[in-house]
């Protein structure tokens, strides 16, 4: 075996390790926004959520963790994703690519919503006109960012930046926070005891 293949290896894990590491620090946000997407839903708000490339892919999979299931068989959650492909290519080659989030958050999102926008360096041009649109129709927005923000960071009413300059170790913090708060918003709203089955804290842990 090629050692610089294996040290690739290892450098790579290391690093992804390192980013989800980091985020511990991050923990009590998380928890923060977790009850404020549950309120959403306990209160009859839908979620939407948009990004671009891979960025996209994680959009999807927290719609469908959502509305499907993420650990617990419960009532479907409503949740959208903003990349329905008829509807982006009708958008965009009528008009253009960089309003056709923008569109749908206008046609869709209401007051009392919440919009999850997804951009690695937190400046993609049509996320951002996404979020300005969403905010200016009263719904709340967060977003999932890395390399320092970017304009989200000044632009989202939440945002979670990972602490990461590689898109791909960005994509890894991000995909580890949805399903952190899939977890956290199926105890929250299916469960009598959100904690039920959580190891309790250690004796002298800080």
């Amino acid at each position: 075996m090629d050692r610089r293949l294996l040290s690739l290896i290892d450098s790579a894990l290391e690093d992804s390790a390192r980013v989800k590491e980091a985020l511990r620090k991050e923990a009590s946000s998380i928890l923060t926004i977790a009850y404020r997407l549950a309120d959403t839903f306990r209160d009859g708000g839908r979620l939407y959520a948009c990004g671009n490339g891979g960025s996209a892919c994680d959009a999807m999979h927290l719609v469908e963790e959502l509305v499907a299931r993420y650990k617990r068989d419960r009532p479907g959650l409503p949740a959208h994703h903003l990349l329905d492909a008829p509807t982006l290519t009708c958008w965009s080659n009528d008009y253009e690519f960089a309003t056709a989030f923008r569109r749908q958050v206008e046609s869709m999102v209401r007051p009392g919503d919440v919009l999850v926008a997804i951009s690695t360096s937190g400046n993609s041009p049509n996320v951002l006109l996404a979020v300005e649109a969403a905010r200016e129709r009263g719904a709340w927005t967060l977003g999932l960012t890395g390399r320092g923000g970017g304009k989200l960071a000044q632009l989202a009413d939440e945002v979670l930046t990972m602490p990461a300059d590689s898109t791909e170790r960005i994509q890894e913090g991000h995909i580890t926070v949805i399903h952190l708060l899939c977890e956290l918003i199926e105890r929250l709203l299916f469960l009598p005891d959100p904690v039920v089955g959580i190891d309790p804290e250690p004796e002298g842990a800080a």
